[in-house]
């Protein structure tokens, strides 16, 4: 990046965001288009953020397709490419798309490493310079960095969730993370035990299956398929899983592990059965923690939750204790939603966290990108609910707002945020999702200060648009 790595020089400005991975990157191109002084910096050399090491194996879990039944580049297209940043000009969009070819629908992590890169070229960042520390006083933080300070009155973290977390089990220090699991071939012939059944346990036995003589996953929660089944990361699990029900080489065990001890040719592991009560005894060549990872959080003493791992955030990813400090990227799945149905957000992920940088730029800036007109209250909202991708994306945790009186585009926000806060008249639709996997429209209008929801009836094409749902939200609007 010669030629504009020295950009920001230490200083004041209104806001610094911190990364120049995905989430760095969305957050910085929407505060500066929203006219905001900002200032981005990164410890890192290049753009990319975890893509430029993770996944091990090199294939995502997310997709994009290069045909749609909408132009690349345009705002549906969104929905059918879960991999690309989100942009105004025509040129920074579907970029992740451009750098694959047709062989998988899934993009390598070099090609999402080549589509950020692409798009940081229109975001300046100051690379190699380190945030070290924080101050805090009224007019918000000073950042202590490698290269000097930074005064800002709000700072955006968009850290990743990216520092290797190992669960408190005895012995666990004695074996690899996931982040130092090394070469797939280097497990040729051997039995694996992988210490957890989330997406980078699976992510292992996956890339594991074509080398390892045997690999066993374990955890004292066992996988919910029937939620698994509707969600992106169901390609990692789908193959270990089948190869564990035909009776293969792989075991899936609800299990909680009390020691791990070391031999002299491998490991034993000693675990008692959850689901099913009992103890285990069990040898392995290798162990490797998939046990997670947590956010690099330093002195900033915000909130936190899920195990001390992630920041706890409001609806609008703002520190729960700490004003001024928010989150891009995926340590915005700290703002939980609503959860109704067990659903959680997509905020792991670019194609969630994306929509959620543009709505926490807007937010810190105190405006909006655009405005939609309203001409026809009930038809813009079942467009919405039919095209829009930031509802699809993100169901039941993004919503669509308009004010009733008179009928006015309030954009996009957080479920929770409008079920929670008071205001005029409106009315919130959201694409909602039930533990079956049915999708449905959701209805919130607030009259009064109080407010009615109406689930909508499912239908088999999602074609919200149809003369029915037109005469249902009629009347509900009434």
């Amino acid at each position: 990046m010669a030629g504009i790595d020295r950009l920001f020089p230490p200083g004041d400005y209104d806001v610094v965001v911190v990364g120049s991975g995905p989430g760095g990157l969305q957050a910085s191109y929407f505060l500066s288009r929203l006219g905001v002084n900002v200032a981005t910096i990164s410890a890192d050399d290049e753009p990319g953020g975890m893509f430029c090491k993770w996944p091990i194996f090199e294939r995502l879990l997310s997709w994009s397709m290069l045909d749609a039944p909408c132009e690349p580049g345009t705002r549906e297209y969104e929905w059918y490419d879960h991999n690309s940043l989100l942009a105004l000009e025509p040129e920074l969009r579907a970029l992740v798309p451009a750098q694959m070819g047709r062989d998988f629908v899934v993009p390598s992590r070099q090609e999402m490493k080549a589509g950020m890169a692409a798009f940081a070229a229109a975001v300046p960042v100051r690379y190699g310079c380190r945030w070290e520390s924080t101050r805090r006083d009224e007019g918000g933080f000073t950042l202590v960095t490698s290269d000097g300070e930074y005064g800002c009155r709000a700072a955006v973290f968009a850290l990743g969730v990216t520092e290797p977390w190992r669960s408190p089990i005895p012995g666990i220090e004695d074996v690899p993370h996931y982040a130092d699991a090394g070469a797939a071939e280097s497990y040729e012939g051997k039995t694996v035990f992988v210490i957890g059944k989330r997406n980078s346990g699976f992510e292992l036995a996956d890339g594991l299956l074509p080398w390892a003589r045997q690999v066993i996953l374990a955890s004292p929660r066992p996988v919910q398929t029937r939620v698994l089944a509707l969600s992106t990361v169901r390609v990692r699990y789908l193959q270990p899983l089948e190869d564990a029900g035909l009776g293969g080489g792989t075991l899936a065990l609800d299990a909680a592990i009390e020691r791990i001890e070391r031999t002299g040719d491998g490991f034993r592991i000693l675990a008692h059965g959850t689901t099913r009560p009992g103890p285990f005894d069990l040898r392995a060549d290798a162990v490797i923690a998939a046990t997670g990872f947590s956010t690099p959080l330093r002195d900033l003493g915000v909130s936190t939750v899920a195990q001390g791992r992630i920041p706890a955030l409001t609806p609008f990813w703002e520190s729960t204790n700490v004003p001024g400090a928010y989150f891009a990227g995926n340590t915005s799945q700290g703002a939980p939603g609503l959860r109704k149905h067990g659903v959680g957000a997509s905020s792991p992920a670019v194609h969630g966290f994306r929509y959620n940088a543009r709505l926490l730029a807007e937010r810190i800036a105190g405006r909006r990108l655009d405005e939609a007109q309203v001409d026809d209250p009930v038809g813009f909202l079942l467009h919405e609910l039919r095209r829009a991708p930031e509802l699809w994306a993100q169901k039941g945790y993004l919503a669509r707002v308009m004010t009733l009186e008179p009928p006015r585009d309030e954009g996009v926000q957080p479920l929770a945020h409008f079920v929670d806060a008071a205001g005029p008249d409106a009315v919130a639709v959201c694409v909602e999702m039930d533990a079956e996997g049915s999708i449905f429209p959701g209805i919130y209008v607030r009259r009064g200060g109080r407010l009615r929801e109406t689930a909508l009836d499912p239908q088999a094409l999602h074609d919200f648009e149809r003369e029915e749902y037109r005469r249902a939200l009629e009347l509900l609007l009434r």
